[in-house]
């Protein structure tokens, strides 16, 4: 007998929406309204390690089986009836920002799982194996950069490289890292790494469903955003030093004020990124200050850089620009500029694309194609499979606020068009 059509893979819109609401719970943000609720929930964190087991105790009931790998990706794997077949992977991430949403990242989690569990649920075997991750750190919220756990898992960087990143309590990385582990030391461990599974094979393909973070898809009333690629990113810290001195007695001619020499650096990179077509991104978003008094002259001043750009020679030229910028910029004081970040530009291999846009008309949903401008683990996982994306519809284009929203109804359709897009390739 032929397996079900994607039509009459039974997602359940209550079950997904429920689970969905479940985890908004843990780290919920008192909103205005029941639509305006946010979410704080930091990586490796109490609250990030409540949210892993709910999802684990949700894998026990519907039978998938559970591993960890040494940065702490969790995995939730649908044997398939060739279990040495290449596994098709789909997911995303727990974590949120400070002053995050309810849908950011655990939407594309919850999404793969209910896509599994429909295609369970319809008596399907499919012959490859499906896994369904939860990576590591995509935010960067607490520790910086974000992806960390996609970008280990890819070779991309080895897990020990950001052992002495620190959070804003001074805890690093690595101490919240082992602490994590430790409180998962009962679930199975697997190899870090694209062979890592049983399979011992690197997957056939990713999939991985977001909420858009942006305004087109609401704009021109269409249902699901086909991913083709993901711009690049470069992010990085600059430091001001001066020197401290009394507010009301030092004049301003003798002054080494970080604060006033980083408003001048700040002042130069806006010029630098100026682009008329609005297509770069330049982001100053977070700003440290030392001492941090208001009758004191500041001796040192912190900012971050975020620079995106589809094009990886202007992302690449503007990038390696900024420090001869800062550097002549300033008056007073030393600067250094440091690069913490860096991703270029990817393109996704057509082949994961196209069975989304397959799956989307199969199901009479609206899709148009499109980049994405945020950065996801998808862009560090096509660097080892072919990968690509599902969005839905955002409110207003809102994200990483407490306002962000989509609807039970729009998540709905992007599982349905997730689930027929992993039972494609899990069949092919």
């Amino acid at each position: 007998m032929p397996d079900p059509a994607p039509t009459a893979l039974p997602v359940d819109e209550a079950r997904h929406w429920s689970r969905l609401m479940q985890m908004a719970e843990l780290g919920a943000i008192p909103g205005p309204s029941p639509e305006d609720r946010g979410v704080n929930r930091p990586c490796l964190s109490p609250l990030d390690r409540e949210a892993r087991r709910l999802l684990i105790r949700w894998a026990g009931t519907v039978g998938l089986t559970v591993s960890i790998d040494e940065i702490g990706n969790l995995f939730l794997r649908h044997e398939g009836t060739d279990p040495s077949a290449a596994p098709v992977l789909s997911g995303s991430h727990m974590d949120s920002q400070p002053n995050g949403g309810r849908f950011d990242g655990i939407w594309g989690v919850l999404a793969a799982f209910e896509a599994v569990q429909a295609i369970r649920d319809a008596g399907i075997a499919t012959r490859r194996p499906i896994e369904v991750v939860a990576w590591t750190n995509e935010e960067g919220g607490r520790f910086a950069p974000g992806c960390m756990g996609s970008m280990a898992w890819a070779g991309i960087e080895p897990p020990s490289a950001w052992d002495a990143v620190t959070d804003t309590a001074g805890t690093t990385f690595r101490q919240a890292l082992d602490e994590h582990l430790a409180a998962e030391a009962d679930l199975p461990r697997r190899a870090l790494g694209p062979t890592g599974g049983p399979s011992g094979r690197a997957p056939h393909a990713y999939v991985e469903a977001h909420i858009e973070q942006g305004p087109l898809l609401e704009a021109e009333g269409l249902d699901i955003g086909v991913v083709s690629g993901i711009q690049g990113s470069r992010w990085f810290t600059v430091e001001i030093s001066g020197k401290t001195d009394h507010a009301g007695t030092a004049p301003l001619r003798l002054r080494q004020d970080a604060v006033q020499d980083m408003l001048r650096a700040i002042t130069a990179l806006n010029a630098l990124t100026h682009d008329p077509a609005d297509v770069l991104r330049f982001t100053v978003g977070k700003v440290e200050v030392l001492p941090n008094s208001s009758n004191t002259v500041a001796d040192t001043a912190r900012f971050s850089v975020d620079l995106r750009h589809p094009d990886a020679t202007v992302l690449m030229a503007r990038g390696d620009a900024i420090a001869g910028v800062v550097q002549a910029a300033v008056r007073h004081c030393r600067a250094t500029v440091r690069e913490r970040f860096h991703a270029l530009p990817t393109t996704f291999d057509p082949r994961v694309p196209e069975a989304v846009e397959r799956a989307a008309a199969s199901l009479g949903l609206r899709a148009r194609r499109l980049a994405s401008g945020a950065f996801h683990d998808a862009q560090f996982v096509g660097s080892v499979c072919p990968s690509g994306m599902i969005f839905v519809p955002s409110r207003a284009g809102i994200s990483h606020h407490p306002a962000e929203y989509t609807s039970s109804a729009q998540l709905a359709a992007g599982t349905r068009a997730l689930a027929a897009t992993l039972l494609d390739l899990a069949q092919s």
